[in-house]
């Protein structure tokens, strides 16, 4: 379909408003070799993908590469330094969530067991040098890494290095998703304080909490823009995406180099269509971005003691008690985010805001999640809401304690 205008765009946007709130989430895992202690390298991978076939899964290929899988509204997807990532499909509570994650889990163990491998769930692979990490024939990955390191001094530990957890939110109204891109936006230096799971790089401490952030704080095309603290609308992001520099030029299932022009020079030349709009908007690496839903971005990857509690959080916060939320914020400037957002990667649950700090208010944004989830009120088969997935975020605010700075006290 053609894009002819911004006006397309915005109604593109228009065309995400949801009747349903539901609940997708993307999460990604190094893959190692046990008897090396390396990360698994492209024909492992390739093995991997095979075995995982016997349950369900199709092949998604590329120039007769096998870059990934899909079944029924989830895929399965490399990144450059063949991080294995599931996309899964749309939930309407936690529960279904965090059963697909444990579902693929166990698929992913019993591969690994068959080939000798583990699977570790951390924001940045804490031992493997960057020139060391193996790579994957995926076409768009090539103009990636000559690209990405133009703008951004760690672009390629992102690419390469990086593991995280996405979680896609609906909106039911304009009005609802500019309420809630503001919130994430808000939320940021908080996400990366209690989520922070990056500690050690090359085996050592690295000086940081959460390096992940630190790397895509670092990253072309990455950061929180300023404009995301302002009451952000449809036109506003569309004019934002427009603008924004092209990362690659798609024709004919090749990729080349952009040359410094916007999608703007696409819509100018009347070559703008959904497909190269989508693969954009795919190409903005901020903290949050918006598609037909909102991605919240900033988590770093975790085991399974925590996997669930991101998504639950941020479910009881914006589907479930969104006003009361936005009410603690009100105060806030976005002077005082930004400067935690640079700070949170290091300080943790220390870093402030207004006056207190993160672990401060993660108490009382848990307390109204807690309620969201609770009003939400979706009882798994033993009889517990989504409440119970936030119990990691307690043991984190009662102990004063990332796990960043647990693997750090391991360490020492």
């Amino acid at each position: 379909m053609k894009i002819n205008s911004k006006e397309d765009l915005i109604s593109y946007f228009q065309s995400g408003v949801k009747k349903e709130l539901l609940i997708g989430v993307e999460n990604e895992k190094f893959l190692f070799d046990k008897a090396t202690e390396s990360r698994a390298d492209y024909t492992q991978i390739v093995k991997v993908l095979k075995y995982l076939k016997k349950f369900g899964w199709k092949e998604i290929k590329e120039s007769n590469n096998l870059i990934g899988l899909f079944s029924e509204g989830k895929s399965i997807t490399l990144e450059p330094g063949n991080q294995i990532e599931l996309a899964g499909d749309k939930y309407k509570n936690i529960h279904g969530v965090c059963g697909e994650s444990f579902t693929f889990q166990d698929q992913l163990n019993q591969a690994c067991r068959e080939l000798n491998l583990k699977t570790v769930s951390i924001g940045y692979d804490p031992q493997t040098k960057l020139e060391n990490v193996p790579n994957n024939p995926k076409k768009r990955y090539a103009i990636m890494t000559e690209e990405m390191p133009k703008k951004g001094k760690l672009s390629l530990d992102m690419m390469y290095q990086t593991c995280g957890t996405q979680i896609n939110l609906d909106y039911l109204s304009e009005n609802d998703f500019i309420k809630k891109f503001k919130l994430i936006s808000y939320l940021t230096p908080l996400t990366i304080g209690i989520f922070a799971n990056s500690a050690m790089k090359e085996s050592k401490p690295s000086g940081y909490l959460s390096y992940r952030s630190r790397v895509w704080q670092n990253t072309s095309r990455g950061g929180l823009p300023e404009i995301f603290l302002e009451n952000m609308n449809f036109e506003k992001y569309a004019d934002f995406a427009i603008n924004y520099p092209l990362l690659f030029l798609h024709k004919s299932n090749e990729y080349f180099p952009p040359e410094g022009k916007t999608f703007k020079y696409l819509l100018n030349q009347g070559k703008a269509n959904i497909h190269n709009f989508e693969l954009h908007l795919s190409t903005i690496f901020t903290e949050l971005r918006l598609k037909k839903y909102i991605e919240l971005r900033s988590l770093d990857a975790c085991e399974w003691d925590c996997h669930c509690a991101g998504p639950a959080f941020f479910t009881g916060l914006l589907y479930g008690n969104l006003d009361q939320a936005l009410d603690v914020i009100k105060k806030w400037n976005k002077i005082q985010i930004l400067n935690a957002y640079k700070e949170s990667y290091t300080k943790g649950l220390k870093t402030e805001i207004d006056g207190k700090t993160i672990s401060h208010w993660s108490e009382i944004f848990l307390k109204i999640s807690k309620k969201g989830l609770e009003k939400r009120n979706f009882l798994n088969k033993n009889g517990n809401n989504e409440e119970v997935y936030l119990k990691n975020i307690d043991y984190i605010l009662k102990n004063k304690q990332t796990k960043a700075e647990e693997v750090l006290k391991n360490y020492n």
